[in-house]
């Protein structure tokens, strides 16, 4: 019975899946959960799998073991969604990964030899991943690259994918000279241009600086988490200076959180 299944706690993904169906059921289910659809359970997918990042950079196992449950949720709410539409089902999603892993893997599931280094693995991956598109009719060296990703993951994409066809900047040092030129334009944009144009310039730049790092081997991404952790990690410890004084941040100047900004910094090189 489905009751049974629901309450038994060793029945696996099946027990998720049929949680996931009286959530949904349009009589008996949950008001918000039967108003949602694609779009509007997109942004809470997105969501989760951050938080599954955020749990991997803490490393807080536990924490990480519920993040995950979160975003298996998320899978099983879009097939479910999927099935009412008619469209697939969970069983279809998972037939279709596994055989998407078969098909990239050939040194490990079919008759490629294993003994290649990680480079050469990396191209066979991208030439068969650039026949998966081929048969599904996606033209252009671009084409699926999602516009739903975040803007910098999304700049370093498509970057490697022109790169794979020869447009790419031969040197590190012609980045660097290219962002010496865009910094400029910036600069001039912003005493001469309309905002709009002046987002344009910054946009060229934060574009450029993400090809700079995939020159330096580095992924943007994580260079940028890596600084927003530093930051709060660096600011946190000034307010908790100034709370040794009597003060907030909004009591202080900033050539007092300055001071003690350096002097957080010095002890951290230590």
């Amino acid at each position: 019975m489905a009751e049974d299944l629901i309450h038994d706690r060793n029945a696996g993904i099946e027990r998720l899946l049929e949680i996931m169906r009286r959530l949904r059921d349009p009589k008996t289910g949950c008001p918000w959960d039967i108003e949602q659809d694609f779009d509007t359970i997109a942004p809470y997918t997105i969501e989760e799998a951050y938080e599954v990042a955020d749990a991997i950079a803490r490393r807080d196992w536990s924490d990480l073991k519920g993040e995950l449950g979160d975003l298996l949720l998320q899978t099983v709410y879009h097939a479910e969604m999927g099935q009412e539409a008619g469209h697939f089902d969970f069983d279809s999603i998972v037939q279709e990964i596994s055989d998407k892993m078969v098909a990239r893997h050939p040194h490990v599931f079919g008759e490629d030899s294993r003994d290649k280094t990680a480079d050469q693995q990396t191209a066979d991956w991208e030439a068969i991943k650039a026949k998966e598109r081929a048969g599904k009719a996606q033209k252009g060296s671009l084409a699926g690259v999602a516009v739903g990703l975040p803007a910098l993951l999304r700049a370093l994409k498509l970057q490697k994918r022109a790169a794979r066809v020869g447009f790419d900047w031969p040197s590190t040092m012609q980045v660097l000279d290219k962002i010496t030129e865009e910094a400029a334009e910036l600069v001039e944009a912003k005493d001469q241009m309309k905002q709009a144009e002046v987002e344009e310039e910054f946009g060229d730049l934060l574009f450029v600086m993400a090809n700079l790092g995939r020159h330096l081997g580095l992924d943007p991404e994580a260079a940028l988490r890596a600084a927003n952790a530093k930051f709060t990690r660096r600011f946190e410890a000034v307010e908790a200076r100034l709370a040794d004084r009597g003060k907030t941040p909004a009591e202080s100047d900033l050539a007092e959180m300055d001071a003690l900004w350096d002097a957080v910094k010095a002890k951290e090189r230590r």
